[in-house]
């Protein structure tokens, strides 16, 4: 039980933004952060090209990790848009044009 109390006394708040960077890059169960999945993604896809040619890479990657961003968001908020706007630094006309791009809408 003290283990368990040292550890949460431990844990910064999540709304602190200074360290609010620290969630993204804490590894998940299988030792990975955010970061390292990514590249590891990345890694394979170059791997497994064949000598096949490669156009608008940046938009895939982003529509990848994008979409699920907004999800999570969008169901943190429970569907608020502006909450979900204010929280991830977007217009909130720009927010529904994404929702609707990922047909989250």
């Amino acid at each position: 039980m003290m283990m368990i109390e040292t550890l949460v006394s431990e844990i910064t708040p999540v709304s602190d933004n200074v360290n609010l960077k620290q969630y993204l890059n804490t590894p998940n169960e299988e030792g990975q952060t955010l970061r390292r999945s990514v590249k590891k993604a990345l890694h394979n896809y170059f791997t497994n090209l064949d000598g096949a040619s490669v156009k608008d890479l940046y938009s895939l990657v982003l529509s990848e990790i994008e979409a699920p961003l907004l999800e999570s968001v969008m169901d943190h908020v429970k569907g608020n848009q502006t909450k979900a706007s204010s929280m991830l630094g977007l217009n909130r006309g720009t927010l529904r044009k994404k929702l609707k791009q990922y047909n989250l809408l």
